[in-house]
């Protein structure tokens, strides 16, 4: 039965169905053709209904149109999808983080257009792992997730490489980006590895790592377009790439195909084959470094790599037995696999961590022995194909000695390039990855499809006047609707129009009879929608109906007494009055003196296997919730039931326990007298900052944005 539909998420890198652009820059590597070919064969199988790849829209003279088309077909149920996320040009993965809330609230959108929700959310890499989860907690849909590579590994190795932990924290972004592997690991269903090294050795460098939920599914490869010289052939163009390096072109060739990044090593490579007169006089050696026109005119890291290799090759006057190409075409990469067995040679991996290796899959299947680093996915590949050498990634002389084995032993040779042909065969092809894969995830869907979960969260009440509202105005209350009485009595008079043209709501810390009683005191008018005690409850006016259907969401993974217990018996926290708690909220005042911090705090939560939601607001007080709740969630919740885009939302607010309905595709005003937790959002696209306190601060920011007179904003045409 052909029923599971999968929507998949990669942001980074440049994302299109055919002639991929790898190696182009540190962002569009393997990941990228993971992500398209995994989607093109689960297309192919009988059980899947659809694949949806969501990427990001880039629309910038610099790159190809291809990447600015809304969509593109994958193939048979399968298809890419570009969404709009942040600025229109290309964009390094460093910098999108801003970005991503916005690419939530896109992808809410997209979701509301297609016949039914996907059965399965899959993420890929830690920035689209961010996304996922704010769409796993918001949809009820299972999250799986593929890494990729992690942050905490890459930081390490940077240090160890005596970098500065302030100066790469900047340049890489390491705090959110760790951050969001560890929210990724507490709430993945699934989380799918290459190699068990990256199962229990790298996640298990992360306080969520939650072995059970692990998966180990080796990628494959597309077998059709990688074989032996013999059973394909090799255009007369190919060996030009690199012979018009070489002094004597029919040595036998050791081939690198990588990004130029530090962790590829290649320095050691090039002071391997430099160091090695024997090597030297054995072989030649040709790195393909991604394309390039001027080095100078390059990303810095790259541009810094291959100054550093072309210095090397000069110091040892490798000239003439060194190449590397400037120029390459995807097409062109199978036949130098080829080209390199043809001549008898090698292909290396020498990268200080290879998380997989698809390179080295591609080359066992083009009949080309493979020397490799002894760190990650390159031991479980050898261990099942016994088709080369593993070596120290640290040691040059040991790296050429795995060469020297291999190019100067034809038995060896032999032996090597027929057992890699037939390991992929057995263990690399994607029929067999996607069998594997359809096991995994098919048994995450059958547990979310017993909870019925998405069914009863578009329930809707008996009566509301959202289903005729195209526009809302959602203001906190405390320090933002209330405290200056006369620019409140100034918004009361527009929200009392008959004529008025949006619907009003709150969100509040408040519960619902203390937000009843704020509101009546101040004479404001009964809201439509009432989101009460930090995003846990929901109420529609005027007959105060319960949104059933929130509450139903929010009870996932909720343990309140347990939570009670773990939370009473912290230093520093102290629970607030009676009348502020609920069912679905724990609220303490937070000591931040003596009080473990928000991260030693999830700590604890993980220990005690309990999940919550933890909401600090003005450096003094703590919210405990349900995973899936808060302002922000409830808000995109009520866009996705009621059909409004996250742009017909003007959200308002003061404080910390705001931030979430600020960001992202909400129209968002911080009031002047905000809490300074809220700085972090200023320079933000849709992110206004008053000069006005309070009530008079909304309406200036309803003034900026047009609130009352201007369209929705269409996003369609936005992007166009």
């Amino acid at each position: 039965m052909r029923d599971l539909y999968v929507l998949m998420l990669s942001v980074h890198g440049l994302m299109r169905g055919h002639e991929l652009e790898l190696g182009r820059d540190a962002d569009t590597g393997g990941q990228t053709l993971y992500v398209i070919e995994l989607a093109r064969a689960l297309g192919r199988h009988p059980r899947v209904e659809q694949i949806d790849v969501v990427t990001r829209l880039v629309d910038d003279p610099a790159v190809s149109p291809d990447y600015a088309a809304p969509s593109e077909a994958l193939g048979a149920r399968a298809r890419l999808v570009r969404l709009p996320c942040g600025p229109r040009r290309y964009l390094r993965k460093e910098i999108l983080w801003n970005h991503l809330d916005q690419l939530v609230d896109r992808t809410i959108s997209y979701l509301r257009q297609q016949p039914r929700l996907p059965d399965v959310i899959h993420s890929h890499y830690a920035d689209a792992g961010y996304v996922g989860v704010q769409l796993s907690q918001l949809l009820g849909i299972p999250l799986v997730h593929t890494g990729h590579s992690l942050g905490r590994c890459k930081r390490q190795r940077l240090l160890d490489h005596g970098r500065k932990a302030l100066a790469i924290d900047r340049q890489f972004n390491f705090g959110r980006r760790i951050a969001a592997e560890e929210a990724v690991l507490e709430q993945a269903a699934l989380v799918i590895t290459s190699t068990a090294q990256e199962s229990h050795e790298q996640y298990g460098l992360y306080d969520n790592h939650q072995p059970a939920r692990m998966a180990v599914i080796p990628p494959g490869t597309d077998t059709s377009r990688f074989a032996p010289p013999g059973r394909a052939p090799i255009p007369a163009h190919v060996p030009a790439l690199v012979d018009r390096f070489f002094t004597q072109p029919k040595k036998p060739l050791i081939l690198a195909i990588c990004r130029p990044e530090m962790r590829k090593n290649l320095s050691r490579l090039v002071a391997a084959f430099g160091e090695s007169p024997e090597l030297r006089a054995r072989a030649n050696l040709a790195i393909v470094a991604g394309n390039r026109d001027d080095i100078r005119g390059m990303d810095e890291a790259q541009a810094d790599v291959l100054k550093e290799l072309l210095l090397d090759v000069d110091r040892y006057d490798l000239w003439g037995s060194v190449a590397l190409p400037k120029q390459h075409e995807p097409a062109d990469i199978p036949a130098l696999y080829r080209l390199a067995a043809q001549r008898r040679g090698v292909f290396v991996n020498p990268a200080l961590t290879e998380p997989f290796g698809l390179t080295l899959i591609e080359a066992a299947a083009s009949g080309l022995p493979v020397v490799a680093t002894h760190d990650g996915g390159p031991p479980d590949i050898l261990a099942h194909c016994d088709n080369g050498v593993l070596v120290d990634p640290l040691d040059p002389a040991g790296i050429a000695r795995g060469l020297l084995a291999v190019v100067s032993d034809a038995r060896a040779w032999q032996r090597y390039a027929r057992r890699g042909v037939s390991g992929v065969a057995r263990h690399y092809t994607w029929d067999a990855h996607v069998e594997k894969y359809l096991k995994a995830v098919g048994r995450v869907v059958h547990r979310s499809r017993k909870q019925v979960r998405r069914e009863r969260v578009v329930q809707r009440p008996a009566s509301s006047l959202m289903p005729y509202v195209r526009r809302m105005l959602v203001s906190d209350i405390d320090n933002t609707l209330l405290g200056d009485r006369a620019g409140l009595d100034a918004l009361i008079r527009v929200l009392r129009e008959p004529s008025r043209g949006f619907g009003f709501g709150v969100a509040t810390g408040r519960h619902l009879r203390s937000t009843l009683d704020a509101l009546q005191q101040a004479r404001v008018p009964l809201p439509d929608v009432l989101i009460t005690a930090v995003g846990s409850e929901i109420h529609y006016g005027p007959e105060i109906l319960p949104d059933i259907g929130w509450r139903r969401h929010i009870q996932h993974l909720w343990r309140r007494d347990a939570l009670a217990s773990l939370f009473m018996g912290l230093p520093g926290l102290t629970l607030q009055s009676d009348d502020q708690q609920s069912e679905f909220k724990l609220s303490f005042i937070y000591d931040p003196d003596i009080t473990p911090d928000l991260h030693e705090l999830k700590v604890l939560l993980r220990r005690a296997g309990l999940h919550a939601n933890l909401i600090h607001s003005h450096d003094a007080f703590l919210d405990v919730l349900p995973v899936r709740a808060s302002k922000g969630r409830a808000v995109r919740y009520l866009a996705y039931k009621w059909g409004l885009p996250l742009r017909a939302f003007l959200v308002a607010g003061d404080s910390g326990n705001d931030l979430e309905m600020l960001v992202g595709d909400t129209q968002a005003v911080v009031v002047s007298n905000h809490s300074s937790e809220l700085e972090t959002l200023r320079g933000l696209e849709q992110v206004y900052f008053a000069e006005a306190r309070s009530a008079s601060g909304i309406l200036e920011g309803m003034a900026h944005y047009g609130f009352m007179g201007n369209p929705i904003p269409n996003l369609q045409q936005e992007a166009a």
